[in-house]
């Protein structure tokens, strides 16, 4: 695996970014899409809704690729998430009520490490990289109780045994448990200085805090970090309803119910390269203007009838509410 420093995400959308910006590729932003549009069993388009003004778009579209991302933000389990702030499974719901079968739905993988302290950064993401570079976990009597590179699925269950099973964890000044992250063990690995070089990213966020992680341990939690399964596809990223293609972790059937460290970055880039040369040669032979339509909603709540689903819900949520009902009972109703 290739990478930069601590900063590997980042540059990779940094070099898309400026790519995108370059060739001047026609971009709507702040308006996610919130539906479907259908002819038949046919995709046709999207609504969308601006998240600053209300309003509404309608765009045709000959193709749709969904490139949503996961579903941290759900907090399955209760578990905090190193997931943006979208990751709210909108891209699934939108392509299952167009018709797009799902598969390994139920399986979700927590990062061992994540922040469990302080409260600010709770669920950041603590890269693999530092338990591969000597970083070792530990419980609050100092022992180590778990070989630091296991699988992760591994790692984050005898973490979390070692707090709720063997009461062996170390309890936050906000409640929360964890467990030690030895990172000054890096620097004696591997040289003074090396922290500094290899993990900046982990340095800046802690020194905010006034936390140096090259002289202290730091608390660690598992954090709910990737969804396995998600919209069934073909090697190229097309669903079973034509018009609809997927990339990313929005997909489902490229990892099973298990992902190995860095098969993120490589699902993204191969069967995102994939879907998109797809898509291209599908736009290419199709002529003509599609209808526009929301026939597929019908059966979709029919559906939802027959099953006794309450029509209430809200789907797509596009951004979680962690406003708590004190917050809300202070909202002064405007409309």
């Amino acid at each position: 695996m290739h990478s930069c420093r601590d900063y590997t995400g980042l540059e990779e959308f940094r070099v898309l970014r400026d790519e995108f910006r370059a060739r001047q590729i026609p971009c709507l932003e702040h308006y996610p899409a919130i539906e479907l549009l259908t002819e038949g069993a046919r995709v046709t388009g999207a609504v969308l809704w601006n998240l600053e003004t209300g309003d509404y778009k309608i765009v045709r579209a000959k193709a749709i690729i969904i490139a949503t991302g996961g579903y941290g933000r759900l907090h399955i389990r209760g578990f905090p998430t190193t997931n943006h702030y979208g990751a709210t499974f909108d891209g699934v719901v939108l392509a299952y009520r167009a018709g797009a079968k799902l598969r390994d739905i139920d399986a979700v993988q927590y990062h061992p490490t994540g922040a469990a302290y302080p409260i600010q950064i709770v669920g950041y993401l603590l890269t693999e990289k530092l338990r591969g570079s000597g970083a070792q976990p530990v419980n609050a009597d100092g022992e180590a109780f778990v070989y630091p590179l296991e699988p992760r699925d591994v790692e984050a269950a005898s973490i979390i045994r070692e707090c709720y099973v063997r009461n062996k964890g170390i309890i936050t000044p906000t409640g929360l448990r964890g467990v030690w992250l030895d990172t000054p063990l890096i620097e004696i690995k591997n040289g003074k200085g090396y922290i500094e070089k290899a993990f900046p990213g982990m340095i800046r966020m802690y020194k905010r805090y006034d936390i140096d992680i090259r002289k202290d341990p730091v608390l660690v939690f598992p954090t709910l970090h990737y969804q396995n399964g998600g919209i069934e596809t073909d090697s190229d990223g097309r669903t079973n309803v034509e018009g609809l293609w997927v990339a990313g972790e929005v997909s489902g059937g490229v990892h099973g119910k298990n992902r190995l460290m860095g098969n993120s970055t490589l699902d993204c880039l191969v069967f995102g390269r994939k879907a998109g040369m797809s898509t291209a040669d599908y736009v290419k032979s199709q002529k003509g203007e599609r209808k526009i339509a929301l026939d597929h909603l019908k059966h979709y709540v029919q559906k939802l009838q027959q099953a006794g689903v309450k029509e209430t819900r809200r789907a797509p949520i596009i951004l979680p509410d962690y406003r708590g009902k004190a917050a809300l009972a202070r909202m002064i109703d405007v409309f």
